[in-house]
């Protein structure tokens, strides 16, 4: 084998000396004097101390296990137990590795060691170290070690070559399915033939074929790509027990970071290396195992004990983040799940404010709450020291919630920043459906024609485009016009001037539309979406991220609702991307809660709180109560990621296709210990009480809970629920989230005049139970709730 006389070299050097027990416990005396030891409670300090053997860090968030773990390393120096060299540390992120590394260069007696034996050679993310690896072995799988790593784009050109040569529909297969199914299989440690016959039927019954055949391919191109750097280095292990042995030896200690999110192949990569001195450290919470959709399995952590029967289990529970409120609230959540191996967080620190309940009508009015909650909070108006915008944070369940929140901020000019994506009105698929509305206003948009004229794909590939671009160009017109031009003179060939034509001739229809005396701009933008193929195009899409772009085009949608025609929305949009806040010093953080692990924030705001989008629907469908399991560990990283206020919101409407639907707030709601929250919703919304909000005791309390709420305390706003607690309306039912009794009464009668919040004044044309269908003014027929409207002559001092 390559190089293996200078491994064999490399490791004897790396030996350590042994010492004897009298130099061992000198060692052990002197470590006593080092800060690292001396800096660490008594739980840190028995897991950085629990040297040899298996042993499990349950460490809970913000309870300081970084700064465990990279003890622990000093530790095994210090007192000669191995060296820098003998130690595997493996992370997920290169981040989390400079973390550690850092760490450890801030110890000055590990400096010297780091000095001297050229650092911690081993350390790093699970890719970076099998990289190593199989670069020292490739021959063994069938590559030169100068192989090839492949990134997403050149895997995906790859295997839509695979999928064209075995005569596959690549529109109703797509190359991005085959690649998704490929990567999960790698995830589970499955070569082609290791594929279980449960799956085989995947892709047509052709995926474990194309499998095998773009691992040929791979093998001739000599490349990899990054789920072959794990699997082939367990194919190695497990094949070749010589090469595995001597890994065994060389990596005396091994200490794993975040072990909750370690896939099967991890797993696998992991226990073959620790066989041998059984001395692995694995740091992690099962609590915050949150990614299973990319291939994460809980049972790793869970099973530790049974995988290592003499292993120490260590939990580091004492928080050093979070007030005693918030991590009561969150212990109280994460209770909840049956799949945990248990710890409960407390902090010797202040309990600090409870965590903030608060409901509002729906979205817009969840942000508008917010907006100014930031700002009040950024003035030190709201009771609190002043807390900066970097250090404020909306964590959403979905990316498609983000809409509203950088519609206000940029209308208000917040300034803000979104992490782990681009803004909303920079996301591709908001780009592509902006620019067909666009066309539709404004047929002779030239850019818009250019981006969206081949999308989906219509057989216009770059020969067709130029033709159409130097005949608009000799005429002096558009380039739609260019398009007419080029159809009658038949210079687009075959399919692709039935595709260009069908085009033209919706682009016109659209047009004409918008001059409709009818004309619903809502209906049009979803017609353009769908006549266009776009939205079948996403839905075709087998990708992970197709759901979250379908959704972001509905949230599109329902951005419509607050303008008269699709062009004052363009209009507004051009408006608000035009105010810049790229140069502010301070800007307020919105990212999703699975980006969000691993950070923390003085402030966070955790909207959106409503079954079947928190948890959401489409997780709890497809893995039942794992998936509910999941999102409610979900749910506890929102919570923990606080430090100092926390505020959980919920809308009880929202736009779903274009009508109006009532939301049932989040079962986590329901979940949260009552004693550490603090209800803000004012009394009514949901009948005056549910879950927690209930427990806490709204009756009791109506005023003092009102005066509270800033966004509801108004004159007309309180004698709106006197009105309506006098009303024969029977309260919802507790059970495991809250269900609207079907056959509540309303206290309304066919042909009344009442007025609502949003829609303004109407008349009551259709009644069933405590729904009524109501005829607005302005807003046309709407089914609202009965409670959420009041009578025509009893809005006087009503502040809408």
């Amino acid at each position: 084998m390559n190089g293996w006389d200078e491994d064999e070299a490399f490791a004897a050097a790396a030996a350590p000396v042994p010492l004897s027990q009298r130099a061992m416990a000198g060692r052990a005396q002197a470590a006593q004097n080092f800060d690292y030891l001396n800096d660490l409670n008594s739980a840190q300090r028995a897991a950085v101390e629990a040297l040899d053997g298996p042993v499990l860090m349950l460490a809970g968030a913000g309870t300081g296990k970084t700064k465990a773990l990279m003890a622990r390393v000093a530790h095994l120096l210090t007192l000669g137990k191995c060296t820098s060299r003998e130690i595997l540390a493996v992370t997920f992120t290169n981040k989390a590795a400079r973390e550690m590394k850092d760490r450890l260069h801030r110890t000055p007696f590990v400096l010297q060691h780091l000095l001297r034996d050229h650092g911690l050679q081993w350390m790093g993310t699970f890719h970076a170290i099998s990289v190593k690896i199989l670069r020292r072995h490739a021959e063994l799988v069938g590559l030169k070690p100068n192989f090839t790593i492949l990134d997403t784009d050149d895997q995906l050109r790859l295997l839509k070559q695979l999928v064209l040569a075995a005569n596959i529909d690549e529109k109703r297969w797509p190359a991005r399915m085959l690649a998704g199914l490929i990567d999960g299989w790698k995830n589970r440690a499955w070569t082609p033939e290791k594929v279980p016959s449960s799956e085989a039927s995947a892709y047509n019954n052709r995926g474990t074929e194309l499998y095998a055949a773009y691992q040929d391919r791979l093998k001739t191109l000599n490349a990899t790509d990054f789920g072959d750097l794990l699997l082939h280095c367990v194919m190695i292990f497990q094949n070749y027990p010589d090469v595995l042995q001597q890994y065994q030896r060389w990596f005396r200690y091994i200490l794993v970071d975040e072990y909750q999110d370690t896939n099967v192949a991890q797993y696998l990569w992991l226990r073959l290396l620790a066989q041998a001195h059984k001395n692995i450290c694995c740091v992690g919470d099962d609590d915050q195992s949150i990614y299973g959709w990319r291939g994460a399995e809980v049972g790793n952590i869970l099973r530790f004990e049974k995988d290592f029967p003499s292993a120490q289990v260590i939990r580091l529970e004492q928080n050093y983040r979070s007030t005693g409120h918030i991590l009561a609230a969150a212990s109280g959540l994460i209770a909840k799940n049956a799949g945990r191996l248990g710890k409960t967080l407390w902090t010797a620190g202040a309990l600090g404010e409870k965590v903030r309940l608060i409901g509002h009508w729906d979205g817009e009015e969840e942000a508008r709450w917010i907006g100014e909650e930031i700002e009040a909070i950024q003035r030190g108006t709201r009771g609190m020291e002043p807390v900066d915008l970097n250090r404020q944070a909306i964590l959403v369940r979905a990316s498609h919630q983000m809409r509203a929140f950088e519609d206000r901020f940029l209308t208000i000019g917040l300034p803000y920043r979104v992490i782990g994506g681009p803004r909303f009105y920079e996301r591709q698929e908001i780009r592509d459906a902006m620019a067909y509305f666009r066309l539709a206003v404004s047929p002779d948009d030239d850019l818009a024609f250019e981006r969206v004229v081949n999308l989906p794909k219509r057989g216009l590939g770059d020969t067709a485009q130029s033709k159409i671009n130097v005949l608009a160009r000799a005429a002096g017109v558009p380039l739609l016009d260019g398009a007419r031009e080029a159809l009658a003179k038949g210079v687009i060939p075959g399919k692709g001037a039935a595709q260009l034509r069908a085009f033209v001739e919706g682009v016109d229809r659209w047009h004409a539309a918008t001059f409709h005396p009818e004309y619903d701009h809502i209906r049009l933008a979803e017609t353009i979406l769908d006549e266009s193929g776009y939205t079948e195009m996403w839905q075709n899409d087998k990708t992970p991220e197709a759901p979250g772009r379908l959704d972001n085009l509905k949230e599109l949608v329902k951005a419509l609702e607050q303008f008269d025609n699709l062009q004052g929305f363009l209009e507004h949009v051009s408006l608000i991307m035009d105010n810049d806040t790229e140069g502010a010093e301070e800007k307020v953080t919105i990212m999703t809660l699975h980006a969000a692990k691993g950070l923390e924030f003085p402030v966070v705001f955790l909207p959106g709180w409503e079954d079947g989008l928190f948890p959401s629907q489409r997780s709890m469908d497809e893995s039942g109560v794992k998936g509910l399991e999941e999102e409610r560990r979900l749910a506890y990283v929102g919570i923990t990621r606080a430090e100092e206020l926390c505020t959980i919101s919920f809308a009880s409407n929202r736009r779903v296709y274009g009508q109006w639907q009532s939301q049932l707030p989040s079962r986590f709601i329901d979940e949260l210990p009552p004693d550490h929250v603090e209800v803000l919703t004012a009394p009514g919304l949901y009948g005056g009480g549910y879950g927690a909000a209930a427990q806490v005791g709204f009756g009791s309390s109506l005023e003092d809970r009102v005066s509270k709420a800033d966004v509801y305390n108004s004159p007309g706003w309180r004698r709106m629920q006197e009105n309506q607690s006098h009303r024969p309306i029977r309260q919802p039912v507790e059970a495991r989230h809250v269900v609207i009794d079907a056959e509540a009464l309303s206290p309304y009668v066919l042909g009344d005049r009442v007025f609502h919040q949003k829609f303004g004044y109407g008349e009551i044309v259709g009644i069933e139970g405590d729904k009524l269908d109501v005829e607005f003014d302005r807003a046309g027929l709407k089914k609202v709730v009965a409670r959420w409207v009041i009578p025509a002559d009893q809005v006087d001092d009503v502040p809408f």
